[in-house]
């Protein structure tokens, strides 16, 4: 019997939605703090309710946390702000600033479109029940740390207005041997292959990202990298491990969602004050969101093809060193019982690999914001069921670019030349962005 059968088709997702909301708005329940509440909430409307993928998501993750950082630290004034510093008094509220902050860019204003309008419904109950949970200590202070989160989020969605988001797509190369186009089963589209052309958030333009593109065809890196992914990518390895199967299918959980999971995990235990923790996810956030318009510039940019493609057509790459195998299939194949979506290779051309473009970005971004790699955590995926556990935040990004090839998705310098890309990202920020007022 396949080992895989231990990925049973069942979700509990829906049921732990509803506990957090409820948890969210009971009085009786401690809750860390609105920066990490409302992350969740954003995480339910962005990812549940209106079901986007990584590189969507984590552009409006970035909206969120950009104005929730700017809505808090305009009462702290510690750091240089990312777009706007209302006035604001050090008593002002700040958790009613960040929630304030966070709602209005999902759902907006009377006269300015949010990222989901179609949601208020939802949640302007959990709102109004945050906010009257709220301490109004001095008097005002609530009002007040409102009126500083509707600023915030109004310049964040203006500032965001026509920046590509949703645009046309990049032409699509013609048919060729090391030129992508869609894969079995499906033959799916990319859903979104216009994010390469989004304003960056950080950075001054995504082709400053560019990497140093795929191996060529012929030569002796390519076929060393396609002969890994032949053997321990397939279906039927038998060389790839257990537990290499099940990292590959825990971090086919939604990305970003799973790494903002890991981010209330560390905020909590870090015991992060309110201002730490909207620095925190904006940080993150931000550079996860240019990672991935890098990301998806490059991949267009070089339009190179799946291993599922190249290892059934290596008859024609014209290297001796690889040998096509015209019923080769990748790990990921709808026969794994998994949670939907099935797994599949991902609608979209190879390198660099997006899960490591972003995962880079966010681990580079975590020991720059804690000043260290040596800090341990685990996470439970919603995909494999199961939970794994990381000594280092380095350990998780190691793990990732081997999980792509163990996938059978991936070519392994994609993967490194996207967590090359993510680092570059995080570093330009560190240096450019979040600076402490002298």
């Amino acid at each position: 019997m396949n080992s895989l059968t231990q990925f049973k088709k069942i979700s509990i997702l829906p049921l732990l939605i509803g506990l957090a909301i409820v948890a969210l708005v009971s009085p009786r329940v401690t809750r860390a703090d609105a920066v990490t509440d409302w992350n969740a909430i954003a995480s339910t409307a962005i990812v549940t309710n209106a079901g986007q993928p990584p590189p969507v998501s984590v552009l409006h993750f970035a909206m969120v946390h950009g104005a929730v950082y700017d809505a808090v630290n305009a009462i702290d004034r510690g750091h240089q702000p990312y777009l706007v510093q209302p006035n604001a008094n050090p008593t002002d509220s700040k958790a009613a600033a960040a929630a304030t902050a966070a709602f209005r860019v999902l759902v907006g204003f009377d006269n300015l479109a949010g990222l989901f309008p179609a949601q208020l419904p939802t949640w302007q109950p959990v709102y109004n029940a945050y906010i009257a949970g709220l301490p109004d200590n001095p008097p005002g202070s609530r009002a007040a740390g409102i009126a500083i989160g509707e600023t915030t989020a109004r310049a964040m969605l203006i500032a965001r207005q026509n920046d590509g988001r949703f645009g046309p797509p990049p032409p699509l190369y013609l048919p060729a041997p090391g030129i992508w186009r869609p894969t079995p089963p499906f033959f799916a589209n990319d859903p979104a292959p216009w994010v390469g052309n989004v304003r960056p958030f950080i950075v001054p333009s995504a082709e400053m990202l560019r990497t140093d593109g795929p191996n060529a065809l012929t030569s002796a890196a390519y076929a060393e990298d396609f002969n890994e992914v032949k053997e321990v990518g397939s279906l039927d390895s038998t060389t790839r491990t257990a537990d290499q199967t099940d990292a590959a299918i825990f971090w086919q959980d939604q990305a970003i969602a799973l790494w903002n999971r890991i981010f209330r995990t560390l905020a909590t235990n870090q015991n992060l004050a309110i201002v730490d923790s909207a620095r925190f996810f904006a940080m993150e956030n931000l550079a996860a969101a240019d990672a991935l318009i890098g990301c998806w510039n490059d991949k267009y940019y070089w339009q190179f093809w799946r291993p599922i493609t190249a290892i059934r057509e290596a008859d024609t790459d014209g290297n001796p060193a690889t040998e096509a195998d015209p019923t080769w299939l990748p790990l990921f194949d709808p026969a794994i019982g998994v949670p939907p979506p099935p797994l599949v290779t991902p609608p979209f051309p190879d390198h660099p690999s997006g899960h490591c473009c972003a995962t880079s970005a966010f681990v580079h971004t975590l020991q720059n914001f804690f000043g260290t790699d040596k800090i341990a955590f685990s996470a439970h995926s919603n995909k494999s069921g199961t939970t794994r556990s990381f000594d280092r935040f380095s350990d998780a990004l190691k793990e990732v670019i081997d999980a792509r090839v163990w996938a059978g998705i991936h070519f392994r310098t994609a993967d490194v030349q996207g967590s090359v890309l993510g680092k570059k990202v995080a570093h330009y920020l560190e240096k450019h962005y979040f600076q402490p007022v002298q």
